[in-house]
This record gives structure tokens, C-alpha cells and sequence, in this order.
């Protein structure tokens, strides 16, 4: 039976949306114009809590501070503390987080809530277009090939650091009932829909926890420690990274049928050289995609933290990140096919040309002949 005493002493909620920028970040450029213009205090990310060794970013993302924003919550004006995380691949996240301490259970569920919907996809008077518009006026320069219309994901964080008495994990799912702040929902959920919201729970010691959900994760961490934020974080940074190849090669793919067509129509000299110029534009498609694609998937590495493995590795499947990457590598599959046939072609339609010249030269020769005999 769960009891609504529990209270969370020290704690915050945190809205985070991240946008697909560019092509890439020059994130030391972006550096050096935050220090020029921003005149603000700026940081490559590393995991905290966990060793250099264990786990590690491919690339450590540009940590930079926003300062107060002002978000509404219904009728109340509130202020959170603003950040960006800038990733060599593209990406920015954005985080806003509002303190939570203080709160009774039902407080903090209801804090997070609030912050969801002034936050969310959904959300009209959402300030992310004004922290994006702020960022590319800082750092537009540090995009390589923006982006006009960016991608996005959002995800919410809900963060205790300690409660009004020491629990344990085990205790604290017994006294707080944590399917409200992880679904949203007011309404109670089926004991099936609350079993599988609540299915993907971890815990290393005895009075941590995670549960993790597809848009929401509850992280109870006494230490303060911030690497579980940080890798959920990544996850979703991976996420939309992913999905932009995808439908990236989703436009290319008509395209590339269209001109291949196009192609069959002219004459034959011509399509021979249409081949070769459509095989040659495939091939930098493949080569850029799967280029990016592999600093994507290599963009954290965990080795030893079996336990900080485990929540990124849930984090990913959750996000369904190896289902989108299974996509690009199917389209990349069948653009390779495609370069492979239109070089062929290509390489074909240049031999029929230069047997046609041959025996064309051939031909001209026999009539030269008679001519001077």
C-alpha cells in the first residue's frame, strides 16, 4: 500500500529538447564565439561519477549556460536555469530545469506535469524558438550546413536528490507511486499499463533508482551524480540524428528513381554519361551517410560500467534507435545497389560507345579505300 508521507527534500525537474541543426558543429569555433560574444563560462562534457576508462563521449560535447529563463506554468511566472549541450554531429539539447525542493510527493508529480505542458510538443507559449533564434545568432557561424527546418525530440527528467528521510530503492517504489509523474495521466492505468510503464527500472546500490519510459524518466541519485541524465540525454541526441539520415534518404530515394528514369530517356551516348554522373553523386551519398552514421554510433563509448551500460543500452531500444538505424542501413543498401547497376551501366553504354567508334572507324576506312582506288 503506497503513503503519500514521502517528500523530496532536494530535487529538480528538467525539460530537454534537442534540435538537429546542421550538418555539424565546429564545436571549437562554437567555443571561441560563446567566449567572444556570450562572455560566459563554457565546458567539454565528461560522465562525473564514472572513470575515463569506463565510459567515455566519442567527441565531448560544448556545455554552455543560458542563465534564468522565464517560463509561465499556468498562472505562475517561474524562472529555470537554462543550458545547452552542443554535439559535433549536429545536434543541440537544450535543458530547463526548475528546483523541486521541498515538495510533497504529490508536489513533485504535479511540478512535473506542469512543466511538461508549458514545455512540450504541444505547448503554444513554449520559449525554445527564442532560445534557438538566441543560439544561432551567437554561434550560426559554427553550423556547417544549417539546417532550415530542424528535427526535434523532447524528453522530461524528474531528479531527486535526497527525500525528507533515507529510503531505499525497494521502499521508495512501495511509498511513492511513480506511474503518475512517469505517464502524465491523471486517470488510473490498468495494472498491465502500469507494469509496463514501470518495466525498465534500475538500481545499482541500494538507495538508487531509475525508470526509465519512451518520452519521461524518474532518476533517484543521492550522490548528485548527473551521468544517467547525461547518457539519456545522448540517447536522444543519437535518436534524432538517426531519424534526419532517415528521412534524409527517404527524400533522396524518389529523387534518385526519378533520375535514373530521366536518364533511360536521353539517348544512349548521353545516358551513358548521365550513369556515370548519377553513379558518382550515390557513391559521396553513401560515403557521407555512413560516414556520419558511424560517428553517430560511436559517439559514446561505455566499456566497464556494466551498470551505466545496461541504462543507456535500455535507453536506446526504448527510443528505438537501432530499429531507425536498421532503416538507413536498409536505404544505404539499396543506394549502394543502385550505384552499383548504374556504374555497371555506365561502364557498359562507354564500351558499346567505344565498339561503335571502332567499327565506325573500320567502316570509314573500307569506303576510303575504294574512294582512291
Amino acid at each position: 500500500m503506497m503513503t503519500t508521507g514521502l517528500a523530496v527534500a532536494s530535487g529538480q525537474v528538467v525539460a530537454l529538447r534537442l534540435f538537429d541543426l546542421a550538418y555539424e558543429i565546429d564545436l571549437k569555433r562554437a567555443e571561441a564565439l560563446w567566449a567572444a560574444r556570450a562572455q560566459g563560462p563554457s565546458a567539454r562534457s565528461r560522465l562525473a561519477g564514472t572513470p575515463a576508462k569506463a565510459v567515455s563521449f566519442g567527441v565531448p560535447p560544448l556545455a554552455l549556460p543560458l542563465g534564468p529563463v522565464t517560463l509561465r506554468l499556468g498562472a505562475e511566472e517561474v524562472t529555470a536555469q537554462g543550458g545547452i549541450r552542443l554535439y559535433d554531429f549536429g545536434v543541440a539539447a537544450f535543458t530547463l530545469k526548475l528546483p523541486a525542493d521541498g515538495l510533497d510527493w504529490d508536489g513533485f508529480t504535479a511540478l512535473a506535469n506542469r512543466l511538461d505542458h508549458a514545455t512540450g510538443l504541444e505547448a503554444i507559449d513554449a520559449p525554445w524558438d527564442a532560445l534557438l533564434a538566441q543560439l544561432r545568432g551567437l554561434l550560426g557561424e559554427a553550423f556547417i550546413r544549417p539546417s532550415p527546418a530542424p528535427l526535434q525530440e523532447d524528453y522530461l527528467l524528474a531528479v531527486v536528490d535526497a527525500f525528507d528521510r533515507p529510503v531505499t530503492a525497494a521502499e521508495l517504489q512501495q511509498q511513492a507511486d511513480l506511474v503518475p509523474l512517469l505517464s502524465g495521466e491523471i486517470r488510473p492505468l490498468s495494472d498491465g499499463a502500469r507494469r509496463d510503464l514501470l518495466r525498465q527500472s534500475f538500481s545499482y546500490h541500494t538507495d538508487d533508482l531509475v525508470v526509465l519510459t519512451w518520452d519521461r524518466a524518474f532518476i533517484y541519485e543521492p550522490r548528485r551524480e548527473t551521468d544517467v541524465a547525461d547518457v539519456i540525454e545522448m540517447a536522444n541526441a543519437q535518436l534524432l540524428e538517426m531519424r534526419s539520415y532517415d528521412e534524409l534518404l527517404d527524400a533522396e530515394l524518389p529523387r534518385m528513381r526519378d533520375l535514373v528514369e530521366a536518364a533511360r530517356r536521353r539517348s544512349h551516348l548521353l545516358a551513358s554519361r548521365r550513369y556515370a554522373g548519377l553513379a558518382q553523386q550515390l557513391h559521396m551519398l553513401v560515403a557521407e551517410v555512413s560516414q556520419l552514421a558511424e560517428r553517430v554510433d560511436n559517439a559514446l563509448q561505455v566499456t566497464e560500467d556494466v551498470y551505466l551500460a545496461r541504462v543507456y543500452a535500455a535507453a536506446m531500444d526504448l527510443f528505438r534507435v537501432p530499429e531507425v538505424s536498421a532503416a538507413v542501413d536498409r536505404k544505404l543498401a539499396i543506394i549502394r545497389d543502385t550505384y552499383t547497376a548504374l556504374h555497371g551501366e555506365a561502364a557498359g553504354g562507354r564500351a558499346e560507345v567505344l565498339e561503335t567508334a571502332i567499327l565506325l572507324l573500320i567502316a570509314f576506312e573500307i569506303v576510303l579505300s575504294f574512294i582512291r582506288h
